[in-house]
């Protein structure tokens, strides 16, 4: 899985609900001026594009958010906002960058297991040492080649990158692999003249 899949947590300023718009874009400008008055051109436009990018990412998250929010569902009387917000993978990616998604990570890794639809997956455990997911494949559709599980198991890492991106890794067993483990057949040794089917016991 991708590297950067890492939580930011926020700043006090934002924890704390003081951000100012203006103050930010006034921040952004002068470290890109300081870039280009260091004669760096190469660092200067890799900042520019830094910030296109960060722009576009969080542009395109407040207007899913907003479209998610005018949703009809989001106004009926069974349906809820939040949970509209949360099942978006966008919207979730975001609110698990910065810490603020209410879900914990089992509940994330099964949101984004939900959102791979073409086969069913079992989750067997996750290392919080070493933040591997162990899964198994329940079945599905495809035809069991190699190509076909590699596919499966990228959508798989592609959904949690967005729902749970602490996950680093992810193991998947064999289909067809026993959910107990195997049990292991004890016969008699064969000796000279006996017969080679299993004891039996014998009777008072």
């Amino acid at each position: 899985m991708s590297a950067t899949a890492h939580n930011t947590a926020p700043s006090a300023a934002v924890a704390a609900g003081a951000v100012n718009a203006e103050q930010a874009g006034l921040r952004v400008e002068e470290v890109l001026e300081r870039l280009a008055a260091g004669g760096d051109e190469s660092a200067r436009a890799g900042a520019e594009e830094l910030v296109r990018v960060l722009m576009d990412f969080y542009g395109a998250g407040l207007a899913r958010i907003v479209r998610l929010l005018d949703s009809p569902a989001a106004g009926s009387p069974t349906g809820s906002a939040l949970a509209g917000l949360l099942a978006d993978e966008l919207v979730s990616s975001l609110l698990v960058l910065h810490d603020l998604h209410p879900e914990d990570t089992a509940t994330r890794i099964a949101r984004a297991l939900d959102t791979v639809g073409d086969r069913a997956w079992e989750v067997v455990g996750f290392d919080d040492a070493t933040a591997t997911l162990r899964l198994r494949s329940s079945g599905g559709s495809g035809c069991g080649c190699p190509s076909t599980g590699a596919a499966a198991q990228q959508a798989v890492e592609d959904a949690l990158a967005c729902f749970a991106p602490e996950v680093s890794a992810v193991e998947v067993e064999p289909v067809g692999t026993s959910r107990e483990p195997a049990l292991l057949q004890i016969g008699t040794a064969r000796t000279a003249g006996t017969a080679s089917g299993p004891a039996t016991a014998k009777t008072p």
